[in-house]
């Protein structure tokens, strides 16, 4: 169960029980961090957290503070510094943490109240059920008035208002739609009648869809790492005996599809389909049907030669354009023969192709290891008749 997974079961549990808690959101980061704007973490008002804003330096912090830092109810960004603490520091020295990281973090608070919804949580509950992108915009600076007014767009493209005046949804809804197209998490700054406001808008992605041909034992571990990251994970087979739900409890979905079916269009599309069910006659099967696809990587289970003889047999294979996004072997150089070193392998290498890496080592990196996004500034947006 992802982090995320976890928040928002702890958020249903406090509804039932009818107990607030306070939501910390990273909604900015300067220089090092090791959580990026989006991370979550719920303090409840009794237990312990759930989630985490950074690498375990600031949670303490948070957890001891947070309810009296909005008992006045109003939400409010925590300022953190990671940097090396010195003489300038000043009356904001409590918030600088000595550990050499020179990394800011910025961190709204604000009460989560069991009478009402919470537009994040609501937002974010939608876009895993409905597997569709979401988009949410939050006021993390300027107006102290309006700290944490919220405008989303929902996965059906409907116009949502959180807390906050109505002409703030159309201040921010170009750039909403932006995000959706873009697919990406930025920082804006508007000209409102109470002076600039800075904005975070944030592309809420659905879970990445994992399709695993094969439901022999080697796959077990594959899907068990896969629900620990919030994937949505599909394991086909055409064998009876080996696609039982009770083999694969942390699968979404186990399908016993026998050949020459063939997997339904709109599960491949935009996933990562791994192909390895041992049985040459299935590989085959399970590999051409895919290349005829819209998946977003191919893995193939095998050696190399193996794989050239699959594709000798596949009437096209090397002219379908899903051929390019074909990996074989699949997985990165990371030594290892268990299935769960295969797992590891096999995983690395898909998050790096959905993130857009090349999966080599952070020391050969030039660029920062987090992508950065400039500030898009805007001019005379104004909030008149708010």
């Amino acid at each position: 169960m992802s982090d995320l997974d976890k928040l928002l079961e702890a958020l249903d549990d406090l509804a039932a029980k009818a107990e607030d808690a306070v939501l910390a959101t990273v909604v900015k980061v300067e220089g090092s961090a090791y959580r990026r704007p989006g991370a979550r973490m719920l303090i409840p008002q009794f237990g312990g957290a759930v989630g985490t804003v950074s690498g375990g330096c600031l949670e303490s912090d948070l957890a001891k503070k947070a309810w009296w830092l909005t008992e006045g109810g109003q939400p409010i960004v925590r300022t953190y510094s990671t940097g090396m603490a010195d003489d300038e520091v000043g009356e904001e020295e409590e918030l600088t943490f000595g550990l050499g990281c020179n990394g800011t973090v910025h961190i709204l608070l604000e009460r989560v109240r069991a009478s009402g919804p919470l537009l994040p949580a609501s937002l974010l509950r939608r876009v895993r059920t409905e597997g569709r992108p979401a988009a949410l915009a939050t006021v993390i600076g300027g107006a102290d008035a309006l700290i944490g007014a919220r405008v989303a767009l929902s996965p059906a493209g409907e116009l949502q208002l959180g807390a906050g005046r109505a002409a703030l949804a159309e201040l921010l809804t170009d750039d909403l739609h932006a995000a959706f197209e873009r697919r990406r998490t930025t920082l804006h700054r508007y000209a409102s009648d109470e002076g600039e406001i800075e904005v975070l808008i944030e592309y809420l992605a659905p879970p990445r869809k994992l399709v695993v041909f094969g439901a022999g034992h080697d796959a077990q571990p594959l899907v068990a790492m896969a629900r620990q990251q919030g994937w949505q994970v599909t394991v086909i087979d055409a064998r009876s005996h080996f696609a039982r739900r009770e083999r694969f409890a942390g699968a979404d979905q186990v399908l016993h599809l026998a050949l020459p079916a063939s997997p339904p269009a709109e599960l491949i599309a935009g996933a990562a389909v791994i192909v390895m069910s041992h049985s040459y006659a299935q590989d085959r099967h399970w590999l051409a049907q895919t290349l005829n696809l819209d998946p977003a990587y191919i893995g193939q289970l095998g050696p190399r030669s193996r794989t050239e003889r699959l594709l000798d047999e596949i009437d096209g294979s090397r002219v379908t354009p899903a051929f390019a996004r074909l990996h074989y072997p699949m997985g990165l150089d990371i030594g290892g023969d268990t299935p769960e070193n295969v797992a590891l392998s096999v995983l690395a290498e898909v998050t790096a192709h959905f993130n857009g890496r090349s999966g080599g080592g952070l020391k050969e990196r030039a660029a920062p290891i987090h992508d950065t996004e400039p500030m898009l500034a805007h001019g005379a947006s104004s909030m008149a008749g708010a």
